[in-house]
C-alpha cells in the first residue's frame, strides 16, 4: 500500500510496536510475581492495529482505547511507567493507585478518553466528542476500537446509527481477532466480513490485514482525512488473531493449535521487520540501536514503577465525586456567533425529499408477481451449499478436514444429538 511516511516515521512504527510487545512481556512476568493486582489482557499479535491506527491521528484528535490498545497509548504520548504503575496500583499511577487495569485517560493534553468496560459504549461517547469538536470549530476526528464480540452489542449498533445520522467525524476500528472470549466469530456472526455491518447504516467501511501496520495506517489515514473533510463516519475491520487467552487466567485451550500456528507465521512485527529490510529502510545496526533503546527505557520505567509507593489509606475517600475540584470549560476555536441566532437560525420545519416515496426504486406488484417471492430460486443454492459443507467437513478417511472448535455445542452437533438420543433411551 502506498503511503507518505518518511524513513524516520517508518522506523518509529517499529519502535512503538516493539515497545508495546516488550512492555507487555515484562508485565506478564510482573503478573506471575503477583506484582500486578488487576487483570492483564494481552495484545500479542495485534500491535500493528493499535500503533498503525493511532499513528494516523493528529495531536488534536481524540481516541478512546480498549484493553488491548496499549500501543495506541504509547503513540499518544503516555509513558511505559504510566502503564506499569497503573496495573500495579501505585500512588504514582495516572489514577493514583485507585484502578488496577487500563481505566485511565487524559482529557487536557493527550485527548484520551478512558476505556469503558461495557463493550460498545465508547462508540456513542466518541461520536458525542466528535460532534462537540465540530460545534466548537476544532476540526477534530475521534477514534475508538471494538472487538468482533463487541460488535454484537446493542450499543455498537445504536452508536453507529447515531454517528451515521449525525455525519460525525468518527472512525471505528473493529479488531476481528477471531474470538469473543471463547466463541469463534463463525458462531456469533453469519458474515465473512464484519465491515459489512456498517453498510446497514450507510457508513463507509472496508476490511484490511490487521497484521500489516502500513495497511492499517494507510486505511486509517484515508478514513481520518474523509472524516475531517465532512464526509461522515468510517469503520475499518482489521483482521488479526488474539494469540493468547482472553486474559492471563485463560489458557485458550479451546483454540485449535493449527490456528495459532497459522497466525504465528503472520506475526506483525516479523512481517514489518522483513519489509524494512527488503526496502532498505534500515540495517542490522539500526535495528540493534532501536532494540537497545527500548530495553534501556523499559529498565528505567519498570524500576520507577516497582519502587513507587502504594496509595495512602486516606485516599480512598477522596475523588469519589467531583466537588469543584476542576473546571471543565469548552475550548472555542470559532466565533460563538456562528452557532447562535440570528446566524445559526434555521426554519423550524423538516424537508423530506420525495416524501419518502419509492420513485421506482423498489419493484411493484407486477414485478414481484413475475419474479416470485425468491424462495424457489434460493432453494437450489441453499441445497448446494449444504451438500458442499458436508463434503468439505470430511476427508477420504472420514476424519474432519479442519480443526474442530470444541466450544458451544449446538443441536446440529453429532455428539450432542447422540447424547440426547441415549438419554431418551434410558427413560
Amino acid at each position: 500500500m502506498s503511503h507518505s511516511l518518511t524513513r524516520e516515521q517508518q522506523l518509529e512504527l517499529y519502535y512503538y510496536m516493539q515497545l508495546n510487545r516488550q512492555l507487555e512481556e515484562r508485565m506478564v512476568r510482573l503478573f506471575r510475581q503477583n506484582k500486578i493486582v488487576g487483570g492483564l489482557y494481552s495484545s500479542l499479535g495485534q500491535e500493528a492495529i493499535s500503533v498503525g491506527s493511532a499513528y494516523a491521528l493528529e495531536p488534536r484528535d481524540w481516541l478512546a482505547p480498549m484493553i488491548r490498545n496499549i500501543g495506541a497509548l504509547l503513540v499518544k504520548g503516555f509513558k511505559p511507567r504510566d502503564i506499569f504503575t497503573q496495573h500495579m496500583a501505585k500512588y504514582t499511577s495516572p489514577t493514583l493507585g485507585k484502578d488496577g487495569t487500563s481505566h485511565f485517560g487524559d482529557l487536557k493534553v493527550r485527548h484520551t478518553v478512558s476505556p469503558i468496560s461495557m463493550l460498545g459504549d465508547l462508540i456513542p461517547v466518541m461520536t458525542g466528542v466528535a460532534m462537540a469538536g465540530r460545534y466548537l470549530g476544532q476540526n477534530i476526528v475521534t477514534l475508538t476500537w471494538i472487538g468482533d464480540g463487541g460488535s454484537s452489542t446493542g450499543a455498537f449498533h445504536e452508536g453507529l446509527n447515531f454517528a451515521a445520522a449525525q455525519r460525525a467525524p468518527f472512525v471505528l476500528i473493529l479488531e476481528n481477532n477471531q474470538w469473543a472470549y471463547s466463541t469463534p466469530v463463525s458462531r456469533q456472526v453469519p458474515l465473512k466480513h464484519l465491515a459489512d455491518r456498517a453498510r446497514a447504516y450507510g457508513i463507509a467501511s472496508k476490511s484490511v490485514d490487521g497484521n500489516d501496520v502500513l495497511a492499517v495506517y494507510g486505511a486509517t489515514k484515508h478514513a481520518v482525512d474523509e472524516c475531517r473533510a465532512g464526509n461522515g463516519p468510517v469503520m475499518i475491520e482489521a483482521k488479526t488473531m488474539r494469540m493468547k487467552g482472553h486474559a492471563q487466567h485463560d489458557p485458550a485451550d479451546y483454540v485449535p493449535k493449527e490456528m495459532f500456528d497459522y497466525w504465528k507465521a503472520r506475526d506483525p512485527i516479523v512481517l514489518y521487520e522483513k519489509y524494512l529490510t527488503e526496502h532498505k529502510v534500515w540495517d542490522a545496526k539500526k535495528k540493534s540501536e532501536i532494540d537497545a533503546r527500548i530495553e534501556r527505557e523499559l529498565d528505567e520505567e519498570q524500576k520507577f514503577a516497582e519502587e513507587s509507593p502504594s496509595p495512602p489509606p486516606e485516599l480512598a475517600e477522596q475523588g469519589v465525586y467531583c466537588e469543584g475540584c476542576h473546571a471543565i470549560e469548552p475550548k472555542w476555536q470559532r466565533p460563538k456567533e456562528e452557532v447562535m441566532p440570528p446566524k445559526a437560525s434555521v426554519s423550524a420545519e423538516w424537508r423530506v425529499h420525495h416524501f419518502g416515496g419509492l420513485d421506482g426504486e423498489i419493484p411493484g406488484a407486477k414485478e414481484v408477481a413475475a419474479e416470485g417471492n425468491g424462495a424457489k430460486a434460493a432453494a437450489p443454492g441453499a441445497k448446494a451449499e449444504k451438500a458442499g459443507t458436508k463434503a468439505a467437513a470430511k476427508t477420504d478417511d472420514g476424519k474432519d478436514s479442519a480443526p474442530r472448535v470444541p466450544f458451544g455445542r449446538g443441536p446440529k452437533d453429532k455428539a450432542f444429538a447422540r447424547e440426547r438420543r441415549d438419554k431418551r433411551g434410558r427413560r
